[in-house]
């Protein structure tokens, strides 16, 4: 039986995530160290017992639901599978498992990357949103722009039904209502500080790609399922170009897990915090 190990991306985090496995086993705590030693700073205290709102922020958040993914999956015993896959941020946490990046250096990319999202667009002026029912999503989003101007894009194509969009925000919230207009069942504002996968960060590719190549990369010893072409990937020039594919681009999770049905995966475990994904 086929298994694929898949890591969830931001918005999944909460305040005191990963706590009980941070006191109750060595080998997790270890890597909860490492993420603040590789960060040199004490993340776990935000992580534990900060504010929600300084978690939230993309720079905080994408490390620290890196750390508890690590830490659930070294803590496991690394238990390995036939396939691993994230989404979005997550990415990275299956690229660590996978042995293509060490912990350390995955921290401190997600840090980089978490301070070049937040910088790409001035905080309020964008944001992202889940529709969530029947609705043409691309069409809705094309529909707002040409009312507000700006950008609102598909950012996830999640599953059949369960679209999030992306944009500038006044853009966003006008898809928003005109979703509600065409009888989506739910519209909700997510709980992340920059509008991600869309064209709005197109001002970091540059920088991220030079981030990117700056530290040391393996072959994945798991084979790897990628967000940008929903199949394996395993060429690290191939995975470095998607990594930065995604920024500008719409996660392509409802093909991901369609193409891991047709691999002969028979069971997808969730590996991080929250249950997003299941």
């Amino acid at each position: 039986m086929k298994k694929c190990y898949v890591f969830p991306g931001q918005g999944g985090q909460s305040v005191g995530m990963g706590k009980d496995l941070y006191d109750s086993n060595q080998v997790a705590r270890a890597v909860f160290d490492e993420v603040n030693d590789a960060l040199g700073q004490k993340l776990t205290d935000l992580i534990f017992n900060g504010a929600p709102e300084e978690l939230n922020l993309t720079e905080n958040a994408q490390p620290a639901i890196f750390a508890v993914s690590m830490a659930m999956w070294q803590a496991a015993g690394k238990p390995g599978g036939d396939y691993v896959s994230g989404h979005s941020l997550g990415e990275y946490g299956a690229l660590a498992a996978a042995e293509s990046i060490s912990i350390s250096d995955c921290a401190k990319l997600l840090r980089a990357r978490g301070k070049m999202m937040q910088s790409a667009v001035p905080a309020g002026l964008g944001i992202m949103a889940v529709i969530i029912g029947d609705v043409d999503a691309a069409g809705i989003c094309t529909e707002a722009v040409g009312a507000v101007g700006g950008i609102c894009e598909v950012a996830n194509d999640n599953s059949p039904g369960q679209i999030v969009i992306s944009g500038n925000t006044d853009a966003v919230m006008r898809a928003m209502e005109i979703a509600k207009e065409k009888g989506a069942k739910i519209v909700k504002q997510l709980a992340v500080s920059a509008p991600l996968h869309c064209s709005l960060m197109s001002p970091i590719v540059d920088e991220m790609k030079e981030t990117i190549d700056s530290i040391s990369w393996e072959n994945p010893k798991i084979e790897f399922i990628s967000n940008k072409t929903a199949d394996v990937i395993s060429d690290i020039a191939d995975i470095k170009e998607s990594l930065v594919f995604q920024l500008t681009h719409g996660v392509r999770w409802r093909e991901s897990v369609q193409n891991m049905q047709k691999f002969g995966i028979a069971e997808i475990v969730e590996v991080g915090p929250g249950n997003v994904l299941t």
